[in-house]
């Protein structure tokens, strides 16, 4: 089996996988100050963000640089 997507760092790993490693590596308050959404601001939670990211791309993007960038920083 070849790969694919050789020049995608983001080849496999689910939005919900990146949101799940945001949040525990700095928590919502600070993933609410950085991408102001209030999905992460307001009553949090994993569902109701997914939800949002998924119809909204300019905050799914935000949050794919951000997860990008944490994971460069290891």
């Amino acid at each position: 089996m070849t790969n694919l997507q050789p020049n995608n760092p983001l080849h496999g790993i689910t939005l919900e996988m990146m949101l799940n490693y945001l949040v525990d590596q700095y928590g919502w308050e600070k993933l609410g100050k950085w991408i102001p959404i209030q999905c992460f601001r307001n009553d949090p939670s994993i569902k109701s963000s997914l939800k949002f990211l998924r119809r909204t791309p300019w905050a799914r993007q935000k949050v794919e640089e951000l997860y990008l960038k944490s994971i460069s920083n290891e």
